[in-house]
């Protein structure tokens, strides 16, 4: 009997150590300005994969078997980290994502769940990491301006019918201060975070392919001068979120989503004060030649070269912020359209490999600098209709659908874009270990 006992105490403590090392080695932490797992370094070559759960829902409606295909060309080219996405609103905002994660009564699409349940386990299997977020600035999910429209606090400006962009991110940013919104959106953080995966029966709290939870795609204090007296809202809510969040959740890590300086009023101070909480673990930035006319791929030429010294210039700014805060920082979104900024597949890639090339040089040049997520991955998706506008029903490339599908896409059948990528990957691994 004593030596039944102590061989079922060895097992007990086999299995305990078992876990214990499990968490110990697979979630990503933070020390210094550098990821750790385990204490190693963590570096990575990502790349938005925000439709995720849309192909990970069961049936029809979903596309596991593409799923799958894609994240194992993702692996093959050296891709191991994917932002996805993690709430969608129910709206009437023109372009905009259907189905929803959460409905306009209030309840929640599972099945939509269930596709995100089974992104992350095959996300495990893999040995990739998924940075989730959980809003959005914008109207192509739903976002802010549908919180805020729900709640009664004003009418949504719709940018697609109005042009009044200025107005919609002015209004957008309301949600900082709309109690009411924001108590709805922690019940929705609370029940995702929470969960438990109905694939893999492990609480979501304990999933090691999770690396970050994020606030919100791009997150801004509103639009111009005028939106400086907004900023203490903004930076409060950035810092009661996260650490929300992290009252629910002690191993994951927290993200803003935030643009940089760009989307902070193009202010240093706004965005140093957005992520100089303990609750935020790591600085986050975009980069977007063409929107902030770094760069015209009608006169690529004449435009190109003073797009990478302009991307030189606000990477280093950015890696210097994160270095003053002792905090790592990604570059989670940055991309460029195709030669004359055509849509279709198979067109030439000449700038985008060039600027793809050049970047990745910089994310290998900073310490700091831990890895970066390209906008965006179209994988197998092809555009369904002449217009290259996105239609519910529609498989998804990487555009979301206030964009024409293939703007700024990165699909499987580019291969020399692909192999930029991987060699990326392969140099990241070699310099930061």
């Amino acid at each position: 009997m004593r030596l039944i006992l102590a061989l079922a105490l060895i097992v007990t403590l086999g299995n305990c150590t078992k876990r214990s090392n499990q968490e110990r080695n697979d979630f990503v932490t933070v020390s210094g300005t550098e990821f750790q797992i385990d204490g190693e370094p963590y570096t990575f070559v990502g790349t938005n994969f925000w439709y995720g759960a849309y192909l990970g829902r069961a049936g029809e409606a979903g596309d596991r078997e593409r799923l799958i295909k894609e994240l194992d060309i993702l692996v093959e080219n050296g891709i191991t980290n994917l932002r996805v996405l993690g709430s969608s609103e129910e709206t009437e905002l023109e372009n905009s994502l259907s189905p929803a994660f959460i409905k306009a009564d209030g309840s929640y699409d599972e099945n939509l769940m269930i596709g995100l349940d089974f992104l992350l386990a095959e996300m495990e299997k893999r040995n990739m990491k998924a940075v989730i977020f959980l809003n959005n600035f914008w109207e192509w999910s739903g976002g802010m301006s549908t919180w805020n429209g729900w709640t009664n606090i004003g009418t949504p400006i719709d940018p697609a019918k109005t042009g009044d962009w200025t107005g919609f991110m002015r209004f957008s940013a309301k949600f900082y201060t709309n109690e009411v919104a924001n108590e709805q959106f922690r019940k929705y953080i609370k029940t995702l975070v929470s969960r438990t995966n109905t694939v893999t029966g492990r609480p979501y709290t304990e999933d090691t392919a999770i690396m970050s939870w994020q606030l919100a795609n791009e997150p801004r204090p509103g639009q111009g001068q005028e939106s400086m007296k907004d900023v203490p809202a903004f930076v409060k809510w950035i810092d009661q979120t996260a650490a929300y969040i992290k009252s629910l959740d002690s191993n994951h890590l927290v993200s803003t989503g935030n643009e940089g300086t760009m989307g902070s009023l193009e202010s240093e101070e706004v965005y140093i004060d957005a992520h100089d909480t303990p609750n935020v673990d790591y600085l986050t930035f975009h980069m977007w030649a063409k929107n902030w006319s770094w760069y015209d791929a009608q006169n690529a030429e004449a435009t190109f070269d003073n797009s990478l010294k302009n991307a030189a210039e606000y990477i280093k700014l950015h890696v210097g912020i994160a270095e003053k805060l002792n905090k790592p920082i990604v570059l989670s979104e940055f991309g460029l359209g195709r030669d004359l900024e055509s849509i279709e597949r198979g067109t030439p890639v000449t700038y985008r490999d060039k600027y793809y090339q050049e970047v990745f040089g910089m994310v290998e040049e900073y310490e700091a600098l831990a890895g970066s997520n390209f906008w965006s991955w179209g994988g197998l998706g092809v555009a369904q209709h002449d217009d290259y506008w996105w239609r519910s029903g529609d498989p998804f490339v990487g555009d979301p659908p206030q964009e024409p599908q293939g703007l700024n896409s990165v699909f499987a059948n580019d291969s020399s874009t692909l192999e930029i990528i991987k060699a990326h990957s392969q140099k990241l691994k070699s310099l930061k270990k």
